[in-house]
């Protein structure tokens, strides 16, 4: 008969068997599940890097902002006024490059009747407004315009821009025209008080957003407009010859101090100098 001891050492052999094959069960378990990781985070790998050889060559059929960006300049939205929409009062030179430079500064010179009017415009702040001026100019599109509209109240601009404030005398319908595209305000005065200091050039509009056309306003005396105008730039030179204009009053053909300038101010030409820096 086996003895007590033998059968002990019989069990201990067993259990020390047992628990060895479980640890080499564990052990390939756990070699298996890094093997599957493993495939599973190259396939990751292979499929990322599919994804983004297939997005560069995409990208080179297309820009994209943020290439734009990187580049210095950014893109534009030319919303064009629809052909049933149009009136007699909108001046058609097709539209702006879609690409705008986003640094640097331009000078912006008008010269009217009374002299000349220059501003300083910087392109990081109003890239796609000044890429929509530099084209009207190229056009000539301001050139032999009238500034239909000057107030003397509590708001004192000049306003400028109109293509259908010309010939022999102001028209009625000044103020309605412009080119045939539309594009989004930039550069808005939020945190600025008064958000139209004196000296500013900025943009008119409707009461719509992305309304901004080729009119325009120059501030001769601080006005707390609201912010959603398009400030363009800084009036370096000729603001002597506004103040005079305002001084002269209006004929109050819209209301009390508002309405034509009573003393007439025609753009002989606006240009819009190389982008300087």
């Amino acid at each position: 008969m086996t003895s007590t001891r033998e059968r002990q050492r019989a069990a201990a052999r067993a259990r020390l068997e047992k628990e060895m094959a479980e640890r080499a069960a564990r052990a390939r378990k756990r070699r298996q599940t890094q093997a599957a990781v493993a495939a599973g985070a190259a396939l990751l790998l292979v499929i990322a890097g599919t994804v983004w050889l297939v997005s560069s060559l995409g990208d080179d059929d297309k820009p994209s902002d943020t290439t734009a960006s990187n580049n210095g300049s950014v893109l534009c939205a030319w919303n064009e006024v629809p052909a049933e929409a149009r009136t007699k009062q909108v001046k058609d030179v097709g539209l702006p490059p879609v690409q705008a430079k986003t640094s640097g500064t331009q000078t912006m010179t008008i010269d009217t009747n009374l002299g000349p009017i220059t501003a300083k415009v910087n392109l990081a702040d109003t890239p796609c407004t000044a890429a929509s001026f530099t084209h009207l100019a190229s056009k000539k599109f301001f050139d032999n315009t009238k500034c239909h509209r000057l107030t003397t109240g509590g708001l004192k601009v000049l306003q400028c821009g109109d293509p259908s404030a010309t010939g022999k005398g102001y028209r009625e319908t000044d103020g309605t025209g412009g080119p045939t595209y539309r594009f989004a305000e930039e550069n808005l005065p939020t945190d600025k008080r008064p958000a139209y200091p004196e000296g500013v050039i900025a943009m008119a509009k409707t009461q719509e957003p992305a309304s901004t056309g080729s009119q325009f306003f120059i501030v001769y005396g601080d006005a707390q407009l609201d912010p959603s105008y398009t400030v363009l730039g800084t009036i370096t030179s000729g603001m002597d010859l506004v103040k005079k204009v305002g001084a002269a009053g209006s004929d109050n053909s819209n209301q009390e101090g508002d309405g034509h300038p009573k003393t007439e101010v025609l753009i002989k030409s606006l240009t819009m100098s190389e982008i300087q820096g």
